[in-house]
């Protein structure tokens, strides 16, 4: 089967529909798949639901959605640096499905290996615990969550061979590999694609078995969320 598309639209052709749960990878803007979540904009599906740590900024990466007013619920652990998220999450337009940013990891890795639910301390006795089931196990506390299996999951890679095979870099390899497994279909968009075979295989960080389209974007735009400097020292 065929994996690689030319381009992000292609890529995504007859995959996206409107009220789907589409998982984006990243960590603030390092390894998102910014050009699928633009083709994402451009297909015009609406009412999607978005399992990300973050929901961008203000006009990058998910955040572009959110001004098409795509998104209808958010399952995230940070929303911090997006002004336009809370305003519409302050105004009702939003659904917010806050969760602890290790209990989401978790909560995604459990969808990917099956695992329809387990038990956690994290979040007993806050708003996080309210309508969940509690369990005292060994004496302390802890409350149920439950896995997250997506219909679509889009990823960012270093390197890809065209069976999909993926290999991820530094800060990229965060939420991309758990997300990858956890999802009916994913897309991947990766910096470097070379032949099957060209990739050592414990090198590899997900298994092509899990990855169903790829699409070659070089040279990607790599924005700096917030940028620190300091005055030169003058003569």
């Amino acid at each position: 089967m065929k994996k690689v598309f030319p381009d992000a639209a292609a890529a995504l052709a007859g995959v996206v529909k409107d009220g789907m749960t589409i998982m984006a990878g990243g960590f603030g803007l390092c390894g998102i798949p910014d050009k699928l979540i633009e083709a994402i904009r451009d297909s015009g599906a609406k009412n999607l639901t978005f399992v990300s740590n973050n929901a961008g900024v203000d006009g990058a990466g998910l955040g572009i959605l959110l001004e098409t007013r795509q998104i209808s619920k958010m399952i995230s652990s940070y929303v911090g640096e997006n002004k336009l998220f809370a305003q519409q999450y302050l105004a009702g337009e939003l659904e917010l499905e806050f969760t602890p940013q290790g209990t989401l990891a978790e909560r995604i890795r459990a969808g990917g290996a099956g695992i329809p639910a387990f038990f956690t301390k994290t979040g007993v006795g806050t708003l996080i615990a309210e309508g969940k089931e509690e369990r005292e196990f060994d004496g302390e506390r802890y409350i149920m969550e439950r896995g997250i299996f997506a219909d679509i999951s889009i990823v960012h890679a270093w390197k890809a061979d065209t069976e999909g095979n993926l290999v991820y870099r530094k800060t990229a390899r965060n939420f991309n590999p758990m997300m990858a497994t956890a999802s009916r279909f994913t897309v991947a968009q990766v910096e470097n694609l070379v032949e099957a075979g060209e990739i050592d295989p414990d090198h590899m960080h997900t298994p092509g078995i899990f990855v169903k389209r790829i699409v070659h974007l070089a040279d990607p735009v790599k924005r700096i969320e917030q940028r620190t400097t300091r005055p030169r020292a003058t003569a």
